[in-house]
C-alpha cells in the first residue's frame, strides 16, 4: 500500500538541489580519474586508485544524491518534520563533499594526514545526519513499509560509517587492524544494508506511483528490509568468528538471492506498467534491476566455486555491476522523476495568482533528453564491466562514455534549474519554454 503524499511542509527547493547538483561532479572526477590512470587502476580492487574511484562514486555521487532525496522524501511522504535548518543544509552537503575529496585523495596520495581529516569531516557529517533522522524515523508512528525500510536503511548506513571509519583508522594510525575484514562488512552494509534497502524502501513508492504499476506484494514489503538486515547481522557476526567460515557463506548466498528476488519482482511490475511507451526512467530501472540480479548471480558463483573468486576481475566485475550498474542507474533515472517534478511544484507555489503558468512536468526535462542520456550510460555501463575482464582494451574508451554520459546527465539537471530560476526571476520567460 502506497501512503498518500502530505505537501504542508515541503523543505525549501534548495536543500535537495545542492545534494541533486553536486553528486555528479564526482561521477565526472571518477571517470577522469579512470581516463588518466587507465588500464592499471583496474588490476585489483585494492590499488589506491580503485579505492579513490569506488569511493568517488558510493559517498561522492550515490551517497550525496541518497541524502538529498531522503531529506525531500520524508517530510512529504512520511509526514516528519524537517530536522536541518538553513545553515545546517548548507553545511552538510559542503562537509559530505569535502570528506569525499579528502577521503580519494589520501587514498590516491596515501596519505595519512588526508586520511585523519577525512575521518572529521565525515564523520561529523554523517553523525550529524543520523543523530537528526534516526530518532525521528523509530518513533515516528504508523510506520508503513517504506519507513520501516528507511529505517533499516539508516541502521545499515552507521553500521557502514563505523566499519569504514576503523578501516580508515588503520591508515591514519599505526594500528594492527583485520583492514580485509573491516573492509568487507563496510562494503556488505554499505551497499546492500545503505543503498539496497533505501532504494527497496523508496521503490516501494515511486515505482507505482511514477510508472504506474500494480503495488509491490504485500509479502516483500513486510519482509524484505527485515529479512535483508537480519542476514547481513548474521553474516556479521559469521565473519567475526573464522571458525564460521561456512555459515558465512550460506548468508551470503542467501543474501545474494534476496536480490535477485527483489530484482525479478519489481521487473515482473514493469512488465505490467499501464503506460505503453517506456520512459527514460524505466529504461534506468530496468538496466539496474538487471545489474542487480547479475551481480547478485555473479557474487553467488565467487562464493560456491573459489575459483571464480579467485580470478582477478571477479570483484572488480561485482563491484561495477553493484556501484556503476545498480546504485548508479537507479539513482539517475530517479532524478530525471525527482528534480522536474520538484520544479514544477515550486513553480506552482511561485506562481499562484500571477499571469504566467508553470510548465508541465515534460516541458521542464523532456523525455527524449533523458533517453538520450541513457543510451550513452548503457554504452558506458557495457564497456566498464568489459574493462573489468579487458582492461587494456575498455578502460579508457569506457572512461570516455562514462565521463560524457556524466556530463550529459549535469547539463540535463542544469537546464531543469535554470529554467526554474528564469521563471522566478521573469515569469514572461514561460514563453520561450512552452
Amino acid at each position: 500500500m502506497q501512503r498518500v503524499l502530505s505537501f504542508e511542509q515541503p523543505p525549501a527547493l534548495s536543500l535537495p538541489l545542492r545534494f541533486f547538483l553536486i553528486a555528479p561532479a564526482f561521477a565526472i572526477l571518477a571517470g577522469l580519474l579512470l581516463l588518466w590512470r587507465g588500464p592499471e587502476m583496474l588490476v585489483s580492487r585494492w590499488t589506491p586508485e580503485t579505492l579513490a574511484f569506488t569511493h568517488l562514486l558510493t559517498l561522492g555521487f550515490l551517497s550525496m544524491c541518497m541524502i538529498g532525496a531522503l531529506l525531500q522524501i520524508l517530510p512529504v511522504v512520511a509526514g516528519l518534520e524537517h530536522p536541518f535548518g538553513q545553515r545546517s543544509a548548507i553545511a552538510l552537503p559542503g562537509m559530505l563533499a569535502s570528506g569525499t575529496f579528502a577521503l580519494t585523495s589520501a587514498f590516491f596520495l596515501v596519505s595519512s594526514f588526508l586520511f585523519k581529516a577525512a575521518l572529521l569531516l565525515l564523520l561529523s557529517c554523517f553523525a550529524w545526519f543520523l543523530l537528526a533522522l534516526l530518532k525521528q524515523v523509530w518513533t515516528a508512528p504508523h510506520a508503513g513499509p517504506m519507513l520501516v525500510a528507511i529505517r533499516l536503511a539508516l541502521t545499515a548506513l552507521a553500521a557502514a560509517v563505523a566499519f569504514g571509519a576503523s578501516a580508515a583508522a588503520g591508515f591514519a594510525w599505526p594500528l594492527s587492524l583485520p583492514l580485509l575484514q573491516l573492509t568487507d562488512l563496510h562494503a556488505s552494509w554499505g551497499l546492500l544494508g545503505w543503498v539496497g534497502l533505501l532504494v527497496a524502501g523508496i521503490a516501494y513508492q515511486v515505482v507505482p506511483m511514477f510508472q504506474v504499476t500494480p503495488v509491490y506484494p504485500q509479502w516483500m514489503t513486510r519482509g524484505f528490509a527485515w529479512t535483508v538486515f537480519a542476514l547481513l547481522a548474521l553474516r556479521t557476526v559469521a565473519s567475526v568468528r573464522a571458525a564460521d567460515s561456512i555459515w558465512s557463506a550460506t548468508l551470503t548466498v542467501f543474501l545474494a538471492m534476496t536480490g535477485v528476488l527483489f530484482g525479478l519482482t519489481t521487473l515482473h511490475l514493469l512488465r505490467q506498467r499501464k503506460r505503453p511507451k517506456p520512459d527514460a526512467t524505466t529504461f534506468f530501472w530496468r538496466t539496474a534491476l538487471s545489474s542487480l540480479i547479475a551481480a547478485a548471480l555473479l557474487w553467488t558463483a565467487g562464493t560456491l566455486f573459489p575459483q571464480i573468486a579467485g580470478h582477478p576481475s571477479y570483484a572488480l566485475a561485482v563491484g561495477m555491476l553493484a556501484i556503476v550498474g545498480f546504485g548508479y542507474s537507479v539513482v539517475n533515472g530517479m532524478l530525471y522523476k525527482i528534480i522536474p517534478f520538484l520544479v514544477w511544484y515550486h513553480l506552482q507555489q511561485r506562481l499562484t495568482g500571477g499571469c504566467a503558468k508553470a510548465p508541465n512536468v515534460r516541458q521542464i526535462l523532456p523525455d527524449q533528453d533523458a533517453e538520450r542520456q541513457f543510451r550513452l550510460h548503457l554504452l558506458a555501463l557495457v564497456l566498464l564491466v568489459l574493462a573489468t575482464v579487458f582492461p587494456d582494451w575498455f578502460s579508457q574508451i569506457s572512461a570516455i562514455a562514462f565521463t560524457a554520459s556524466s556530463v550529459w546527465l549535469w547539463r540535463n539537471l542544469l537546464k531543469a534549474v535554470r529554467l526554474y530560476r528564469d521563471m522566478t526571476s521573469d515569469p514572461s520567460t514561460l514563453r520561450a519554454a512552452t
